[in-house]
């Protein structure tokens, strides 16, 4: 299967200047025969820790996302900050990775991570449950940027995923962190790591891209530099099996 990763620019909480932006690149990715394309981390409005950007479950950004896989009949993703509907007096949204199939219908993973660091838990709600969707036969496991340092979870999920996605607002000053931990978290599991990352400024921040697909061995099969981009990499199930039964590292894992 082909999958693309839309590495763009994000315009800082505007979402139809953003949709604007990326909806072009969704198109390459549909031309250029891909099944799943993947946007960023907080696709439509920046990462916006603290700004009034929270949508309810199905709003502006989740619904340009099931319109776009609609629309080109392929699966399109990437996170959004979703406020659930029994949110009661907390309104602090989710950080919402929506995974929109062919027919419009919306996946959702909560980001069980909140980045402390930058007060993302001060401002977003973590969520507490894994989430694995069947992709045409890809078995992806979602997860959410600073979810990348959290290895036990992506063990914990291997057995059971052939490919990880990870949108991500991962910043230019920690861009070794992120590329060596693509790299890792394939090597460690025997699955395919695709993560989408941000480019340009925002909140104060500069961010690199660097967006990379990752095969079940670690080598990178495509990889971007600072730019927006659409890049393309085929996937294969059978791989990641063929791997795991060559390579049976995993049956040597323990439980401790």
């Amino acid at each position: 299967m082909r999958v693309a990763v839309i590495q763009h620019d994000i315009d800082w909480c505007d979402r139809e200047a953003t949709f604007a932006r990326v909806t072009p690149a969704i198109a390459t990715a549909a031309a250029g025969g891909a099944r799943l394309a993947l946007l960023t981390e907080m696709f439509s409005t920046g990462f916006a820790v603290g700004a009034d950007i929270a949508e309810p479950v199905g709003g502006p950004s989740s619904t340009f996302l099931a319109e776009a896989a609609r629309r080109h009949g392929m699966w399109v993703g990437g996170t959004c900050p979703e406020v659930p509907d029994a949110a009661g007096d907390d309104r602090r949204p989710h950080n919402t990775f929506v995974l929109a199939d062919p027919e419009g219908t919306c996946h959702r993973y909560a980001k069980i991570h909140p980045f402390t660091y930058a007060g993302e838990d001060r401002h977003f709600r973590a969520g507490d449950t894994w989430v694995t969707v069947d992709v045409e036969g890809l078995r992806c496991s979602l997860f959410v940027c600073y979810d990348l340092r959290f290895a036990n979870e992506f063990w914990h999920l291997a057995p059971e995923t052939d490919a990880y996605l990870i949108p991500a607002n991962w910043p230019a000053t920690r861009r070794h962190h992120w590329r060596s931990l693509l790299v890792g978290r394939a090597i460690e599991n025997q699955a395919y790591v695709i993560g989408a990352n941000r480019v340009g400024s925002g909140g104060g921040l500069d961010y690199s891209g660097d967006s990379a697909i990752v095969d079940p061995l670690g080598e990178t099969l495509v990889a971007a530099a600072s730019t927006e981009t659409v890049m393309f990499a085929d996937v294969d199930a059978s791989r990641v099996r063929e791997v795991r039964e060559t390579f049976p590292f995993q049956r040597d894992r323990r439980s401790w």
